[in-house]
């Protein structure tokens, strides 16, 4: 795992080239969440690019151009996933005029000439049906307007799409952005030489999700702290009664194997001893606290109780190094929050390195205004789990490397 980590972390960043003079293209990552008013909820994501393109901006490159996706479009045009909606969000925070490209390749002239600090942001490129297939001749055409291709999209590094992996074949020089090396960095901290005891926590609804991670990163770590819907499963495994829990019986036996694995590699294992419960996720009228194998029946496990919360947290509390990936609970429904919630402030108060790997689970600490008391926290979700699980994330791999 840590070889991966390391081969990532040797690729070239800004810093180790010339951008004076240069069209840079910038894979940069604004998959923000938008109301039904296409007002923005979240622009962290935004915020975690200006890094990158300042610099460029500072250093003098003739034109900067910015490729993202928003959104899951079927690789037509939608009104609701535009980019036009970021644009002005764009413009305040950089305090500089952007210009919006509708249709790169009718624009190519435009944008291909060169003049001085020019910032392009071209329509969503999953509008493209080639973006996800990684199309070589999106690619190429992508290539053609840059003399430079800075990867700063983590969120979607794991991913051989166009403009994160194909285009590399098709521009001289490619480097990473300040957040790609953020990132590993953040990470090797974490798995690489970490403080001990090193704890993992996990939630989220499937283990399946999660098998890979379990079973590479299980050598690493002293500590797994299982909980949210995943955890179900494990208990199951253990032989307790779930009711209508959540459950993937497909997974009972792998369940078991993992906490064998765990034995074998002296892995001190939580799971919940209590949960919360309730008739209804949709339309709760029955909730309730009880012991996790004395499920009622007919009623479902929704999140962690008061006796599993003090539990973790004191797992948490005797650890150095905290790696936390998956919510305890249905955590966006306000009543079934207060697992994720308050695990989110018992990990905040650790004297530890504390990292938090996206999604969801980045989310929940936001919304526990624990934002600021976390070490780091990731801006992919799925990206960070591939991460953990080991392997090289495409949006490293054919980029240009300090050693070559």
């Amino acid at each position: 795992m840590t070889s991966n980590i390391n081969y990532m972390s040797g690729v070239k960043g800004l810093k180790d080239i010339d951008v004076t003079g240069k069209r840079v293209l910038i894979r940069v990552d604004f998959n923000v969440p938008m109301d039904d008013q296409f007002n923005i909820a979240d622009d962290r994501r935004i915020r975690a690019a200006l890094p990158t393109i300042n610099y460029c901006i500072d250093h003098n490159a003739c034109s900067i151009i910015l490729v993202t996706h928003l959104g899951r479009p079927k690789g037509t045009y939608e009104e609701r996933f535009s980019l036009r909606h970021i644009q002005k969000r764009l413009e305040r925070l950089l305090q500089k005029r952007v210009e919006f490209i509708e249709d790169f390749e009718a624009s190519k002239a435009e944008i291909s000439s060169c003049s001085l600090e020019r910032v392009f942001l071209l329509e969503n490129i999953r509008f493209y049906e080639g973006e996800k297939k990684n199309d070589p001749d999106l690619s190429r055409k992508l290539g053609e307007i840059c003399d430079v291709y800075v990867n700063d999209a983590f969120g979607t590094s794991h991913r051989k799409h166009a403009s994160t992996y194909g285009i590399t074949e098709f521009v001289q020089t490619k480097v990473a952005g300040f957040l790609m090396m953020k990132e590993i960095e953040a990470f090797m901290k974490a798995l690489e030489q970490p403080m001990r005891p090193i704890a993992l926590v996990v939630g989220g609804a499937k283990i399946s999700s999660k098998i890979t991670l379990l079973s590479s990163i299980m050598p690493k770590i002293d500590k797994l702290i299982i909980g949210g819907a995943m955890s179900n499963t494990f208990l199951q495994a253990l032989e307790y009664d779930m009711q209508a829990s959540m459950v993937e019986e497909g997974f009972v036996e792998t369940a078991k194997k993992v906490l064998e694995d765990a034995r074998l590699h002296k892995v001190k294992v939580y799971l919940p001893v209590d949960v919360v419960i309730t008739d209804s996720v949709e339309h709760p009228i029955d909730v309730k606290v009880v012991p996790a194998q004395d499920v009622l029946e007919g009623f479902k496990a929704v999140d962690i109780g008061p006796a599993t919360l003090k539990l973790f947290s004191e797992a948490i509390h005797l650890s150095n190094t905290i790696i936390w990936n998956g919510p305890m609970g249905i955590y966006e429904i306000n009543t079934f929050s207060r697992g994720t919630y308050k695990l989110a402030s018992a990990i905040a108060d650790c004297y530890a390195y504390t990292i938090v790997g996206g999604g969801d689970t980045a989310d929940a600490v936001e919304k526990a205004g624990e934002k600021e008391n976390f070490s780091f926290i990731s801006t992919g979700g799925g990206a960070s789990l591939e991460l953990l699980e080991g392997k090289i994330l495409p949006g490293f791999e054919r980029l240009d490397r300090i050693d070559s």
